[in-house]
């Protein structure tokens, strides 16, 4: 089971007007199904070229290692080798910062991940979670 198109619409839309409504910096959001390949992406004006790909490797780093951003900060902070080794392997599309989070079905099915860029970390992982529940799905960060 993979995410819907309607759903990452619906997570990229709610998503991005939370950050507005919060006041946060322009945010780039990516969904991703399971596999990793990307089902929605939207950049609002002004958030750097670069943000796409930020917002993928937020997602992405879950997906591939099974973990959230917080286990992999951990992880990257016990054995910066490791990390540094599958950071190479991914080809960069990891990072150990919160803003990429898991989305679950409400039985607990993997549906994807959601990647956010653009505010602080924490505020980028806010707005990821405001996109996921507005679809009536679950956000995994790490934090619960």
């Amino acid at each position: 089971m993979s995410i819907s198109l309607e759903q990452a619409r619906t997570i990229v839309d709610a998503a991005l007007a939370h950050g507005t409504e919060q006041g946060f910096k322009p945010l780039t959001v990516a969904v991703l199904d399971p596999g990793g390949a990307i089902v929605a992406l939207a950049r609002q004006d002004g958030s750097g070229y670069l943000r796409p790909d930020l917002a993928v490797a937020k997602a992405n780093g879950v997906l591939a290692l099974g973990m959230t951003n917080r286990a992999i900060a951990a992880r990257a902070a016990d054995s910066p080798e490791f990390f540094t080794s599958v950071a190479t392997l991914a080809g960069g599309k990891i990072l150990s910062v919160p803003g990429g989070v898991f989305v679950r079905d409400g039985e607990g099915v993997l549906l994807g991940a959601v990647g956010v860029t653009g505010d602080l970390s924490l505020n980028d992982e806010a707005a990821a979670v405001a996109g996921i529940e507005a679809a009536g799905l679950v956000a995994v960060t790490g934090a619960e």
